[in-house]
């Protein structure tokens, strides 16, 4: 017992040394942890070429070349549109946001004046004693429900960029990162041996069936989210400007990166389309209802095909602990948490298992005897 504490409190201290050392240079080592996430990415298809004979060095020097090209494509070609969409967006949204607000309380008349009798008549309450509501109160009360929400995002929106200039610049991101992964993916499988020999022996096998666990766990998360993300920001974004609604290709790309978060993408792009279908197209719902078909098919694809082939339902993250996961790693650590916040999440939830497992075999669960365990999960 006396051992098991020691080693609790040598990792939970090395645990509590980490999160002091991301809490302060958080912003500095954000270039560094998004090289290691791209090495970590990128490895199983270096693992492949130098399996068909290709030296690493190679192999890493090829892989890395191909990507930075595809980057600087889609910067040349997205980036551009992607700027001017938004400098768009930030014109019209106060004429938006009082275009709606109208829209709302003139259809709210209309629909107290045309079904308020009827509710009345049911409930016992005497139609001609009962007037419409203050629409001026109402229209009020919404426009400063809409402004404040305008408000919120465009602060949002300035927190973010002026945070990421204070922490890090985009140039020494765009920099340093491909450095830092070329030199991670080179060396990646020493890397894996040096920390594997530095593993007691008696605690070997325990410790290699819980690394297998977590990179299963954020391979299957990261890897195959990647895929979904895109996906449905090119399904998003291309099938909203095809029916020709304003903002599509933005909303798109915006809705495929916030899928990374389950829900929140897809909701992103409902909410957004639907608005800005409705102030485009009043009175006509044809484009609101393909605004709708666009982003169903969307998320029926992602439910259905995409994220249990790509995804799969054994990488043991909830959607409601992942979530909570980036929000206090991001209030956090900041753009750095972010980055790491999936692959922390997923190892502590393997810990949490792990330890789980443990307890519901010991003495203090069972009162007496602790129940057997075999296999990896048997400490020594």
């Amino acid at each position: 017992m006396m051992r098991l504490e020691r080693q609790v409190g040598f990792w939970l201290g090395a645990l509590a040394v980490l999160m002091l050392v991301l809490y302060a240079l958080g912003g500095v080592l954000m270039p560094f942890a998004a090289g290691l996430i791209l090495a970590y990415l990128l490895d199983p298809v270096a693992d492949r070429l130098e399996a068909r004979g290709m030296n690493r060095l190679w192999a890493t020097v090829a892989i890395l070349t191909f990507f930075t090209l595809i980057f600087v494509l889609v910067l040349i070609v997205l980036v551009p549109v992607l700027v001017t969409q938004l400098v768009g967006f930030a014109e019209k949204l106060p004429g938006y946001v009082t275009t709606l607000r109208s829209l709302a309380t003139d259809q709210g008349s209309l629909l107290f004046e045309k079904y308020a009798g009827g509710i009345f008549e049911r409930l016992g309450i005497d139609p001609a004693t009962t007037s419409p509501p203050d629409l001026q109160n109402i229209q009020s009360s919404l426009g400063d429900i809409l402004k404040q929400g305008a408000q919120w995002i465009a602060g949002f929106l300035k927190s973010l960029w002026s945070g990421g200039q204070a922490l890090i610049s985009v140039f020494s991101l765009l920099v340093i990162t491909p450095v830092v992964a070329f030199y991670l993916l080179l060396d990646w499988n020493k890397m894996i041996d040096t920390v594997d020999g530095w593993v007691p022996l008696q605690n070997r096998d325990v410790v290699r069936s819980l690394a297998r666990q977590i990179n299963t766990a954020i391979a299957g998360f990261l890897r195959g989210q990647s895929l979904v993300c895109l996906f449905l920001g090119a399904w998003y974004g291309i099938g909203l400007s095809m029916i020709g609604l304003h903002f599509g290709l933005l909303i798109g790309i915006s809705a495929g990166l916030l899928s990374f978060i389950p829900y929140v993408g897809s909701l992103t792009a409902l909410v957004l389309s639907v608005i800005i279908a409705i102030v485009q197209g009043w009175p006509n719902w044809s484009l609101v209802l393909m605004s709708l078909v666009v982003v169903g098919t969307g998320q029926f694809l992602e439910g259905n095909v995409l994220t249990p082939r790509l995804v799969g339902q054994s990488v043991g993250l909830h959607p409601v602990w992942l979530m909570f996961a980036l929000i206090v790693a991001g209030s956090f650590f900041g753009f750095t948490g972010l980055i790491l916040g999936v692959p922390v999440a997923a190892a502590i939830g393997v810990l949490i298992r792990f330890a789980l497992a443990q307890y519901l075999a010991s003495a203090l669960y069972h009162g007496g005897r602790p129940e057997a365990l075999t296999g990896p999960e048997r400490l020594p």
